[in-house]
């Protein structure tokens, strides 16, 4: 077949098709839904309160019950998911991450009081440590080293608390080799078969994490870099291994973390697979286009929805973003 070739000027008029706001919804190749969209939520202890994170403006960690009432909001515009992200208590952090599979941990308490109040949503649970590690790591450290299969072993404890506390999405973060296939053998063993699990399948180690950790309280201990386990911003090749060996293990979905800065690894994974291919616009991506919003150096508004709809564009089927409950109103008949 040979390749389209536009008919010359002024016979082809590009133009055209761009003249009024009908004519462009027409030709639109991509667009954007509420149904794209999983709206990120940090958990805290306490009641009826919610604590603002200064790195990430207009986001805050909810106490339990209010980590519910925004279940009910994200259910009334809509939206299909969240995702459970706990700030730990520095007292409950341990060399061994103890905390990571009690079953009353925060994130497992967060599962549980949202799909009682709220069951039609799909309530996403993260698998790493960092949360749960006195060293800030993604799994476990001893000399120095963040060692893979003890952290394995301590991640399948985990996803089996999470599964048992309602969660119906698993999202292993951690980027430790062997984990999802483990993961999986742990459900199905456990009776767990539905429960699904959505791999951090390609994640860098980015500068653009660092609100986050502060979101969670891992920032300040962490030790080191994520370097070991976390991918190099480099590389593109490898992201496809390592979405091909996930999938194989077992993974349902797969995510590229970051976002933006990886729509390239997006397109690959989309393009190769075909599988569900999600992306996190995380939390520094957020914070730079919600500040330089609120200081008018951007339409705030504008840039938002466009760097929404590149993921789509790119071949996202879903995004996890802090936006999500701004985009959902603004997406609304």
């Amino acid at each position: 077949m040979q390749p389209y070739q536009p008919a010359p000027y002024p016979t082809a008029r590009f133009r055209r098709m761009r003249g009024s706001p009908s004519l462009r919804a027409l030709a639109r190749e991509s667009t954007l839904s509420v149904d794209d969209l999983i709206w990120p939520l940090f958990v805290m202890d306490g009641i009826n309160s919610e604590t603002p994170v200064p790195s990430m403006p207009g986001v805050s960690r909810l106490t339990v019950d209010r980590a519910v009432a925004a279940a009910e909001t994200a259910a009334e515009l809509g939206i299909s998911a969240v995702c459970v992200f706990p700030y730990t208590d520095p007292n409950l952090k341990s060399e061994l991450c103890e905390e990571a599979w009690n079953p009353d941990n925060l994130s497992n308490r967060a599962a549980r009081a949202i799909k009682k109040a709220v069951p039609e949503i799909a309530v996403m649970t993260d698998i790493a440590l960092d949360p749960y590690n006195t060293h800030g790591h993604d799994g476990i450290v001893r000399d120095g080293l963040v060692l893979n299969d003890e952290t394995v072993e301590a991640l399948v404890r985990m996803a089996l608390s999470q599964a048992e506390a309602g969660s119906d999405i698993l999202g292993p973060s951690d980027m430790m080799d062997g984990r999802i296939g483990a993961i999986r053998s742990a459900l199905e063993s456990a009776g767990y078969a539905n429960v699904a699990i959505l791999s951090y399948a390609a994640k860098y180690s980015s500068a653009f994490y660092g609100p986050f950790r502060d979101a969670v309280g891992a920032g300040g201990a962490l030790i080191g870099d994520k370097n070991t386990y976390q991918m190099d911003p480099g590389n593109s090749d490898e992201a496809l291994r390592l979405v091909a060996r996930d999938l194989a293990e077992g993974a349902d979905m797969v995510m590229v973390k970051p976002g933006l800065p990886y729509l390239d690894i997006v397109r690959r994974v989309k393009d190769t697979f075909g599988v569900p291919t999600f992306a996190y616009q995380v939390s520094g991506e957020y914070a730079m286009l919600k500040q330089a919003g609120l200081n008018g150096w951007i339409d705030g508004h504008k840039a938002m929805m466009e760097s929404l709809l590149a993921f789509r564009r790119a071949g996202c089927d879903g995004i996890l973003t802090y936006f999500a409950p701004e985009a959902a109103r603004a997406l609304r008949p």
